[in-house]
Order: C-alpha cells, then sequence, then structure tokens
C-alpha cells in the first residue's frame, strides 16, 4: 500500500464494466479519467476495464494488453461471422457471446429452438490453433439453448438421430438424440487448462435451469421452453449412456445452465467452474494494480440486486474492501438502499440520473454525463 500515494498524490484505479447499450467498459474508462482530471490535472489514474465473462470480456482482455485475433466462425444460425479472441503468451481469453450471442442475430429475431454454439466451438479451436495452453472462457449473453452441443460437435463430437444421421443444430433438435459419440473431440483439450467463467450457477434443466430461466430473454414460449427443458434432460442421458455417470453428475453441477447450458459441455471438456469476475480480476492483473491504488471506481450501467450475485462491480469492491481501499461506483441507474452499497464494499454510487434525470438523455448522451458525474467524484473524493 506504500505505492497508494506518492508525496501526497493520490492514485485512482478506475475497474468498471460497460454501460449495456451506451458505453464500452473502456470509454467508461476514458470518460471518467476525463471527468476526474478536469477536476484534478495530472491526476494520477489508472483504467483496468473489467468484465465477469460475459460479452465485453475479449475488449477487456485487450484493454489490459492481450492481443485481439479474428476469425470466422458460424454464428448462432450458421451464418458466418468474424469473432475475436484474445491471446497474451499461452493464455488465451474466449467469449463465446462473440460467435454465439444474441447481439449475432438479426434485429427482432430469436431462434431458442435452432440457434447453435457451433461456432463458440470453432472459436476454442482456434485458440488451440494458436498455441494457448490455458483458456479462460467466458459465457454469457447467448442466442442458445443447445447444451454445449454445437460447440462440442466443433470440437469433433458427434450427436446423431436413430438414422444415424446428425441431429439438427440448436436445442430443439437434441430430442431426436439417439447416440452421443465423444471419441472424436480434439485432443489437444486433454493437455489444455480449461476454465469455465461465468456469472451463473445454474444447473442444466429442472425449475432453475437453463431453459427455464433464461430461455424467455432468447424468445422460448412457455412450450419452448418445455420442448427444451425435455430435449436437454434427453441429451443428457444419452450422454450418460455415452461416457458414464460423470454426464449426469455435471447436468446439477454449479455453472452447467450458463449461457444455454453450453456450462454443461465445458464442463465435460474437464473444465473447472470459478465466478467469471475473479477469474478476469486474476487474468487482467487486478491485484497488482490495486495494491497501487488509493480510490477505486467501479460501475456498471445498472447498479441493482443482479449486481451483488456475481456482477463485475460486486467483485472488484470485495477485492478492494479486503485490501482496505475506498470504493465508489459509477452507474447509468441505481436501485440499491444504500446499506446494500455498503455491504458490498461501496461506499458511495454515483448515478447518471443524479446529473441528468432525464433516462432517455442518459442513455443518449451516456458519456458526457459521466464525466460530470467524475467530477463530483473527484470534488468529493479527492479534494
Amino acid at each position: 500500500m506504500a505505492d497508494a500515494a506518492v508525496n501526497g498524490t493520490r492514485r485512482v484505479l478506475i475497474a468498471a464494466d460497460k454501460f449495456k447499450g451506451s458505453l464500452t467498459a473502456v470509454q467508461v474508462a476514458e470518460r471518467v479519467t476525463t471527468g476526474l482530471r478536469r477536476v484534478v490535472p495530472g491526476l494520477a489514474v489508472q483504467a483496468l476495464p473489467v468484465a465477469d465473462g460475459g460479452d465485453g470480456t475479449v475488449d477487456a482482455a485487450v484493454a489490459a494488453g492481450f492481443e485481439r485475433r479474428e476469425v470466422r466462425v458460424a454464428g448462432p444460425l450458421g451464418h458466418e461471422v468474424t469473432a475475436a479472441f484474445a491471446l497474451r503468451g499461452d493464455t488465451a481469453v474466449v467469449e463465446m457471446a462473440e460467435s454465439s450471442g444474441l447481439q449475432r442475430l438479426p434485429a427482432g429475431v430469436f431462434a431458442p429452438l435452432t440457434a447453435s454454439t457451433y461456432g463458440s466451438g470453432e472459436l476454442l479451436r482456434a485458440a488451440l490453433d494458436a498455441g494457448a495452453r490455458t483458456i479462460v472462457f467466458g459465457v454469457g449473453g447467448s442466442a442458445t439453448t443447445d447444451g454445449g452441443a454445437g460447440m462440442l460437435t466443433a470440437l469433433g463430437a458427434r450427436f446423431l438421430d436413430a438414422e444415424d444421421e446428425p441431429v439438427t443444430p440448436g436445442g430443439g433438435g437434441l430430442a431426436e438424440l439417439a447416440r452421443a459419440d465423444l471419441s472424436g473431440l480434439d485432443p489437444r483439450l486433454s493437455s489444455v487448462e480449461l476454465v469455465l467463467a461465468s456469472d451463473v450457477d445454474n444447473p442444466l434443466t429442472g425449475p432453475k435451469g437453463a431453459p427455464a430461466v433464461y430461455g424467455p430473454q432468447k424468445g422460448a414460449s412457455p412450450d419452448d421452453v418445455a420442448a427444451l427443458d425435455a430435449a436437454l434432460a434427453h441429451y443428457a442421458k444419452v450422454l450418460e449412456e455415452a461416457i458414464g455417470p460423470r454426464a449426469a453428475e455435471y447436468a446439477v453441477a454449479p455453472g452447467a445452465g450458463a449461457a444455454g447450458g453450453i456450462g454443461y459441455g465445458v464442463l465435460l471438456l474437464g473444465a473447472r467452474f470459478r465466478p467469471g469476475i475473479e477469474v478476469m480480476l486474476d487474468v487482467l492483473g487486478f491485484a497488482p494494480a490495486l495494491e497501487r491504488a488509493s480510490l477505486v471506481i467501479t460501475g456498471e450501467g445498472s447498479l441493482d440486486a443482479q449486481t451483488l450475485h456475481g456482477k463485475a462491480p460486486a467483485g472488484v469492491a470485495a477485492a478492494a474492501r479486503a485490501a482496505g481501499k475506498e470504493v465508489v461506483a459509477v452507474c447509468g441507474r441505481l436501485a440499491l438502499p444504500p446499506e446494500a452499497l455498503e455491504r458490498a464494499g461501496i461506499g458511495r454510487a454515483y448515478p447518471l440520473t443524479e446529473v441528468e434525470p432525464d433516462v432517455a438523455r442518459c442513455i443518449a448522451d451516456a458519456g458526457p454525463i459521466l464525466e460530470r458525474v467524475a467530477e463530483r467524484i473527484a470534488r468529493d473524493r479527492l479534494g
């Protein structure tokens, strides 16, 4: 902590997630830095954009010094897209939303029964081709509910119907699954450390499973949810026949239901499940940056009850509190009482709506308004 202030100069660490739909995590850091330095010229600021494994994870890794690699892969509907992963040395950060995310669907189009994670498997294969020995696989924001079957297929598995033909892509097609063959999986997977990074711990099926909890967000009707839940339960049963009881164990393991059940497929590959923000803070080098800071600014678009369950600001605040650092948060919308913030380790939150009560303007002009919020923080905390 000796480096946190030099000759009375305070050091600020900005470790915030994106404001979804308005600003990337990198842009949040840039705007906050501008606002702070408007009040305290020359202020020492380190920006470390963070993510919890969902969309924006690759961008956060690149901002921390990873190399961005792009590859053409299948999108959730089979059309080709350009997706990115991040690489530094022999560590890769792969984000399933890059290939199989909701943002890869045409506007207003959902495909809950047919969207596939095949492109996510292609991304993992590209990371292996690039020499990765450790792969952090961030999952979230998916358009899919196929239990990772598409991903596994891209990596060499086969899922066949009663006619010994490949089942159709997507979770709906798994209802016709008769036989699973994992013998053709890429052999390199057995010698790689694979980490499943997610902010959810749902099982694969059931009332808290992937179809029931997240299917509606992907356009699934109640009938679709029931069909997908049954199809995924059948998928797990067929896999149990193929590889033994571990297939059933993984189906109820924490994280199996993440991102439409792709978590289940990744666990089948031998991955270790860890909360996404914990993994990313390790990968991004948060600990040494925290040691140098005297004030930590975290945040995301909406600080609400979900924030407290594994989202990036909660992870940042917990680590900062453990190190005895002062933490404040920026956000577009604040839906947590002061006592909840305090329990999370956040001294105060600064929502954009304090500066501009019109929510529509906050969304449209988030950057300039965030600069004004940062000016307030500088006057309150750095004066």
